[in-house]
């Protein structure tokens, strides 16, 4: 499966007793569709995947797959320390009718390329699921070359596009020139929307939806329309919003939000704590110039 645009990142709502409130993220998940978001990403850095038991996982990932019901596609994210558990996560998105799977390897131990290119064609042998590779050695401990991505596009079958999270714009530059433009690659960095459209990227990875709408959409279409100037505009707008989000923590900057938006979603789980008083005011603050607080 070929996706592109804008893929829309749900945050994980708790209830008072921290358990799931399955509530609660349908909420999110329509939250995202009304944004017009192209694809939902279960399970990712926003949804605090690390922070779940193996039950909670599973049961996060089916009920998206089931309450999307194949409105846009699913990816599933998978980080795990083991390429056995990988594994397991991945057959299990497969078993569920997931649509695609994000992989990335997570490292306590520095891991080789060898080591890495392993733990990808494992998983791509044990499922037929389209894989994303995602790089994000902010959160993962892996930094994985332009160079070496694209061997693994060409070389193991279901790896087929590409996310890269470093915040260098050259990485991208150099997969759209080394792949001749045909690899796929979606940009995982908020703050550099505008310059990895621009360069090339077919998609955004965001939880912006979950509190701004359909803004990214909008950026991204004056973006493919040609409309440069229309496409800085929306940008520079959303600028201060997408720094501080990332900048304060994904999962507490959206929850924090929600909940500025009438939506009681909970605090992220611990050790993440929620956001102070003076930072909830100032997310206010650029929700208010986004026209995104009633």
């Amino acid at each position: 499966m070929n996706i592109s645009g804008i893929i829309g990142y749900p945050i994980t709502p708790f209830n008072n007793d921290q358990g799931v409130d399955f509530d609660k993220l349908r909420i999110v998940i329509d939250t995202l569709l009304t944004a017009k978001v192209d694809a939902i990403a279960a399970l990712g850095s926003a949804g605090e995947a690390a922070y779940l038991s193996q039950t909670e996982w599973e049961n996060i990932a089916s009920y998206t797959v089931k309450y999307v019901a194949g409105r846009v596609p699913v990816v599933i994210g998978i980080a795990e320390l083991t390429t056995e558990q990988a594994l397991k996560r991945a057959t299990y998105a497969h078993s569920i009718g997931a649509d695609v799977i994000m992989l990335s390897p997570f490292s306590y131990y520095k891991l080789n390329d060898d080591e890495i290119y392993a733990h990808y064609q494992s998983v791509s042998d044990a499922t037929p699921l389209p894989i994303m590779i995602y790089n994000n050695p902010a959160t993962c401990g892996v930094d994985m070359s332009p160079q070496f991505m694209l061997k693994m596009v060409n070389n193991i079958k279901n790896a087929v596009m590409i996310k890269e999270s470093t915040g260098d714009i050259q990485r991208m530059h150099k997969i759209y020139k080394l792949s001749n433009g045909e690899v796929p690659f979606f940009n995982g960095c908020n703050h550099m929307a505008l310059e990895a459209l621009n360069a090339g990227a077919v998609g955004w990875c965001t939880a912006a939806p979950c509190l701004i709408g359909d803004q990214p959409k909008q950026l991204l279409a004056a973006v493919k329309s040609g409309n440069s100037s229309k496409a800085k505009e929306l940008f520079y707008q959303q600028y201060d919003f997408l720094e501080f989000i990332v900048k304060s923590g994904l999962a507490a900057a959206v929850k924090s939000g929600f909940a500025l938006q009438g939506v009681d979603v909970g605090d992220p789980r611990k050790p993440l704590l929620p956001l102070s008083v003076s930072e909830q005011a100032r997310l206010k603050g650029v929700l208010l110039n986004l026209d995104a607080l009633c």
